[in-house]
């Protein structure tokens, strides 16, 4: 509740956060449309493989030019401006806290463990990267000495806030999780047919500049497995064991259907993650929907605290038992100061791994013959679904984060896992070793996290 008083005073000390950013996409740019209105708060430097690509960003975000032409680290911090480079290691090595913004496994993975190296803290907006080895990731910092985080505003952190929430209060979770537009037919979507869904031309969404593959991955259904099981594993949730069913719901009803079959909802049972859709299974759109929000269910834990539920006006279901907070919007990088102030100035994250119990995995999104290349997360050969991860280390599946530019040397029928062994893939290659390391180690049950 104080993180704006903490930073008034580190501006009034004229010794302000010094943040670096790697990646100046949409969620890097309302991060920076707010930095520079944020007391406190220096960025130091931007990394991004195009250098134009975060010049661009800071215009479009209001950033005056004076502002971002630092010819050094050294310049920047004598005149509070920016320095703009294409080096990450070297702004990790600079900087206070960094975010990663980029979106790719290999290069969160890459620039967490030099985080740990330099004594950075990081913001894993990634969450990519933070799936396919967040636990370990999470380890690593600790012994470093260095908070990693999830990212708030990103609907993963909010979700973990809203669950500590309900723990903190006393309350067992019943389910949480987040909404999105989803029909089943989404997850054969490819970049080819995902403008059709939103209602957009390919020529409209290229010139907005959108990226079919990333907006693939949000319809097929791949970012909601790699977001659950981000919070399955910083919360101890538990991930469906057939995947994400996806009920349709409202608000006015996630008391009634996020709450265990047994009890009249739609869950196997208590302490789960589901993601609810905004549109009925014949495309009608669901009153009340959260297509943008982010709920938590739970249970009065006696007769008293039930007639306080009813007293003070709570959404209940019929037995008056089960109740819900629900947050109807996320509001993305405009929200990620607060992981920033909270991992400088608190030393606390906004969410992070905790155990390994989700893992999202690479799914055939038709038939695939032996031969062909995958090409990864929204693309137009697999998807990513969410499993337990003690499924996927017995079936030895393969990562969604990393069926990208491998070729298979198996046929797989439509709706079944990829599995390592039917992929050829470079076991020297770090991003691979590093998951490796972490699913040997949860193998031979020696992992601490």
């Amino acid at each position: 509740m104080n993180l704006h008083a903490m930073l008034l005073g580190r501006e009034a000390d004229a010794n302000p956060v010094r943040v670096g950013l790697i990646g100046a996409g949409k969620f890097g740019s309302m991060y920076l449309s707010q930095a520079r209105r944020t007391p406190g708060i220096h960025i130091l430097g931007i990394a991004d493989l195009s250098p134009d690509r975060a010049r661009a960003a800071l215009a479009n975000t209001g950033w005056p030019l004076e502002q971002y032409g630092a010819a050094s680290y050294d310049e920047a911090r004598r005149n509070a401006s920016t320095y703009i480079t294409d080096d990450a290691e070297a702004l990790i090595r600079e900087a206070d806290v960094v975010i990663d913004s980029t979106g790719h496994p290999a290069a969160g993975i890459r620039h967490a463990l030099l985080a740990c190296e330099h004594g950075t803290h990081i913001v894993m907006v990634n969450v990519e990267a933070d799936v396919l080895a967040g636990p370990l990731l999470a380890e690593r910092a600790k012994s470093a000495g260095i908070v990693y985080t999830m990212a708030y505003g990103d609907q993963p952190a909010l979700i973990c806030e809203l669950v500590d929430w309900a723990r903190a209060c006393g309350f067992e979770v019943t389910c949480a999780g987040k909404g999105t537009k989803y029909l089943p037919s989404f997850h054969s979507s490819t970049p080819d047919t995902v403008w059709d869904y939103y209602g957009l031309t390919a020529e409209q969404a290229a010139a907005g500049g959108m990226n079919p593959q990333m907006f693939n991955s949000f319809l097929d259904g791949t970012k909601s497995g790699i977001e659950m099981a981000a919070v399955a594993n910083a919360t101890g949730l538990t991930p469906p064991r057939d995947g994400l069913s996806f009920p349709p719901c409202g608000v006015q009803d996630l008391p009634h259907i996020l709450r265990p079959r047994a009890d009249g909802g739609q869950l196997d049972g208590k302490g789960m993650v589901e993601v609810i859709s905004s549109e009925e299974r014949d495309g009608r759109p669901v009153v009340g929907d959260l297509r943008w929000g982010v709920y938590v269910t739970f249970e009065a834990p006696s007769d008293y605290v039930e007639r306080c539920f009813s007293e003070y006006g709570l959404q209940t279901d019929s037995t008056g038992r089960y109740s819900t907070m629900f947050k109807p919007y996320h509001l993305i990088g405009l929200e990620l100061g607060i992981s920033v102030a909270s991992a400088a100035l608190r030393g606390e994250p906004t969410g992070v791994a905790r155990a390994w119990r989700g893992d999202a995995v690479a799914t055939a999104k038709r038939d695939l013959r032996a031969g062909e290349m995958l090409d990864g997360e929204g693309g137009f050969t697999v998807w990513g679904k969410l499993m337990q991860a003690e499924d996927s280390l017995a079936r030895g599946a393969l990562p969604i984060g990393l069926a990208h530019g491998v070729k298979l040397k198996k046929s797989i029928a439509q709706g079944q896992a990829v599995c390592w062994q039917d992929v050829a893939y470079d076991e020297n290659d770090p991003t691979v070793s590093f998951r490796r390391e972490m699913e040997r180690r949860n193998r031979r049950n020696t992992a601490s996290f």
